[in-house]
């Protein structure tokens, strides 16, 4: 009985010579990662075939979006490829593509203070200098995607300054030729993605200025569905800044545009979503509500599509999490559901945004009067969160800090503000004054 339980909630252990099979070999070779699913889920390793409902709620997925995957033309976003081998663990030597961690590009360690060269810094990322520039810009964007799940905005800033700064900038402003609009596509992705490293070190006025810029390249770069995307990520810095009414015309920008680029499930609810947190934060409940619906209704759209990899994805976790912050402006009670939801689809190597989600958690249940169950998770994120650098998770932190303060007789959460205190104190990565890295696409 436990192990059928077990199975609704995650992959199982696999047998040796579990990837033999003939089918799944084909599959594989066929390149189509929705038949290697297929193919996986009818193992006969397996006591019983796996149904769909169950790989789908592995994933995060709707039943009929994971049939859609299984059935339809092969998913070509490296996201999604990475994120299935992951969750099958399948072995890397069998794939057709590139596993994040493996010869190109590759994480590198911090050297030790020796090896540093002169003025004390050294590179975080290592970047494949073989690969053709167009090919390069894309891996470099998921290095970026990858290394920032581990160390936040706050250590990645420069790192996303350093690759415009001797990769893009001399393809854009030295050629002997006129750019290709891919090449300012590029440029746009990376900009933007230092607009959300900007963001993330607690440099919310840079990343308005990054946010503008990698808009004004999208449109040059002709990459209609980056366009849509950075609307939306300057409708969630707009939020953040406590400006709804622009972030609502920010999310309407977005929809606008969405007319205009191919069709994208995951863009729609993205921009939906947006309008929703727009409308729960000036307190109109019943448009935010709605807004949450057709966003739900958006990522499971019957379409074939192939996303821009320029554009991050937004799953049903991303929506939970967006649900979550429009619930919790609405006090509802369901927002503490909807946190928890986060948490369930977020993986434990999803560091920044699951810690996200745990610390919203706490917040509902702060104001719902359970101090010590939100200490106690609060604490668990300040345990898991020690190599991440990032500004928003200190926000939170600092939200139910003041939460928490009517609290402050019981001995629990007295504790707990002097180890949150004490550990702010010692992130020394907080940025406290200029560091001369305000330059990243501003040139």
């Amino acid at each position: 009985m436990n192990g059928a339980r077990d199975r609704l909630h995650r992959p199982p252990v696999v047998p040796p010579g579990f990837w033999d099979d003939a089918t799944l070999r084909a599959a594989l070779a066929e390149q189509h990662m929705g038949r290697v699913v297929a193919a996986y889920r009818r193992h006969h390793a397996h006591t019983s075939t796996l149904r769909q409902t169950d790989v789908a709620r592995w994933a995060g997925l709707s039943q009929a979006r994971l049939s859609r995957l299984e059935t339809g033309p092969p998913i070509k976003h490296l996201d999604d490829l990475v994120f299935w081998a992951r969750l099958l663990d399948i072995p890397a030597q069998l794939l057709w593509f590139q596993m994040p961690g493996t010869p190109h590009p590759v994480l590198s360690a911090p050297p030790e203070p020796s090896e540093q060269p002169s003025g004390g810094r050294y590179r975080l990322l290592r970047f494949d200098d073989h690969l053709p520039p167009d090919e390069a810009d894309i891996a470099a964007m998921q290095t970026f995607r990858e290394a920032d799940r581990s160390y936040g905005g706050g250590r990645l800033y420069s790192e996303v300054f350093h690759y415009w700064n001797t990769r893009l900038a001399p393809r854009l402003f030295n050629g002997d030729d006129d750019p290709a609009p891919k090449v300012f596509a590029a440029a746009a992705g990376i900009v933007e993605m230092a607009g959300w490293m900007a963001h993330d070190a607690g440099r919310d006025d840079r990343a308005d200025r990054q946010f503008r810029r990698a808009l004004e390249l999208s449109k040059i770069g002709r990459d209609r569905q980056l366009t849509v995307h950075i609307h939306a990520s300057r409708a969630h810095l707009a939020l953040h800044r406590g400006d709804p009414r622009q972030a609502i015309r920010q999310a309407y920008d977005a929809e606008m545009a969405l007319s205009k680029a191919p069709a994208s499930p995951e863009l729609t609810a993205r921009v939906y979503a947006m309008q929703a947190r727009g409308f729960a934060a000036i307190g109109e409940a019943r448009q935010a509500r709605r807004l949450l619906v057709r966003a739900e209704h958006a990522l499971d759209t019957a379409i074939a599509t192939t996303l821009s990899p320029w554009v991050s994805r937004f799953d049903l976790g991303s929506l939970a999490s967006e649900a979550s912050r429009s619930l919790r402006h609405l006090g509802d009670l369901t927002a503490a559901a909807a946190a928890q939801r986060v948490i369930d689809l977020r993986p434990r190597e999803r560091t920044r945004s699951r810690a996200l989600g745990q610390l919203t958690y706490a917040a509902v249940l702060a104001d719902q009067g359970h101090p010590d169950h939100a200490c106690a998770i609060a604490s668990g994120v300040m345990a898991t969160t020690g190599e991440l650098a990032s500004y928003l998770v200190v926000s939170h932190l600092h939200d139910l800090r003041g939460r928490l303060l009517c609290y402050r007789t019981s001995p629990s959460v007295t504790d707990f503000l002097d180890l949150l205190d004490h550990t702010v104190n010692t992130m020394t990565w907080i940025p406290h004054r200029s560091d001369g890295l305000s330059h990243a696409g501003d040139r």
